[in-house]
């Protein structure tokens, strides 16, 4: 059976919101210990204090996390933000002709506009300004999946620092998440990470992003 050190800290690992707690020192101790008690039902097969130690054990550990969280903040600080609106993510089935979608990345490149292809198992996923989504249509026809329309990309251009430290990606991810944001797409390109939003978020995402 697993040790109370191990119970306690596999459920505040399962509750981000009170280890976001544990980890600015903002909770109780009694209170926490006494809730994991019930809800694991543990009560008659431990003490209160062993709860109670292991969760301040595991708030010592939580400040290497801490200072972790300082560095890709301050990378994002020295990030800037490039906002572009009217993109357009369309699904192509994979057996298309390869051609074609050269033929078409010609065209927008020509341009210096949008044009991102991702290759998946079974489909492509194309990213491009909504201007060309006659042109691919007419080009794939009835080898469209899905066309999904008033978007906006949100390229973050971060410092080389980005490259070494762990956990900026997850830590952008999971602020959208807490806003109640979702990600469309998602991609990266050495220190650009480039996300996919409706148009109707921009305005949250440029006020929580403000680093």
């Amino acid at each position: 059976m697993p040790t109370t050190t191990k119970l306690t800290e596999k459920y505040l690992s399962e509750h981000p919101s009170i280890k976001d707690c544990l980890k600015h020192g903002i909770i109780n101790y009694s209170k926490l210990s006494r809730k994991i008690a019930k809800e694991l039902d543990i009560a008659k097969k431990t003490s209160f204090e062993a709860i109670l130690i292991a969760c301040r054990r595991f708030e010592v550990k939580l400040e290497e996390e801490k200072i972790l969280e300082n560095k890709i903040r301050d990378i994002l600080k020295k990030s800037e933000l490039e906002i572009k609106n009217k993109i357009v993510v369309t699904i192509i089935d994979k057996k298309t002709y390869i051609g074609n979608l050269i033929e078409i990345e010609k065209k927008i490149r020509k341009t210096t506009d949008v044009f991102y292809a991702i290759e998946g198992t079974k489909a492509f996923t194309i990213i491009i300004s909504e201007k060309y989504l006659e042109d691919l249509q007419t080009i794939f026809d009835k080898n469209i999946i899905k066309i999904s329309k008033n978007l906006a990309m949100i390229t973050i251009k971060s410092p080389k620092d980005l490259e070494k430290t762990p956990g900026v990606n997850a830590y952008i991810f999971s602020t959208f998440s807490e806003h109640g944001i979702n990600i469309i797409e998602q991609m990266s390109c050495w220190t650009d990470t480039i996300i996919v939003i409706s148009e109707n978020d921009i305005g949250t995402v440029m006020n929580f992003l403000k680093f």
